[in-house]
């Protein structure tokens, strides 16, 4: 079996459990990268395991460390309290 260096719309939609228009509109928005080839997008395998969860780049690391930091200084003391419930 030759793996698929690319995904559609389609099969992308179903991997992720949402309709095509939704995955259309993440792609023009810039939420998923693609390719357009022709008049369609190609999404390439290897952001789909970042799509999934299943893989974080370093920038995506970086934004989940800058919204635990801030998380936690303007809701440390609430935290802190609610730890102790």
């Amino acid at each position: 079996m030759v793996k698929k260096e690319y995904a559609s719309i389609p099969e992308l939609a179903k991997i992720l459990g949402i309709s095509r228009i939704a995955v259309y509109k993440k792609v023009k928005n810039g939420q998923i990268k693609a390719e357009k080839i022709g008049r369609n997008y190609a999404i390439p395998q290897k952001y789909i395991a970042a799509l999934i969860g299943k893989e974080l780049d370093e920038e995506d690391k970086k934004n989940i460390d800058q919204a635990i930091k801030k998380t936690i200084k303007d809701f440390g003391e609430t935290l802190k309290l609610l730890g102790k419930e």
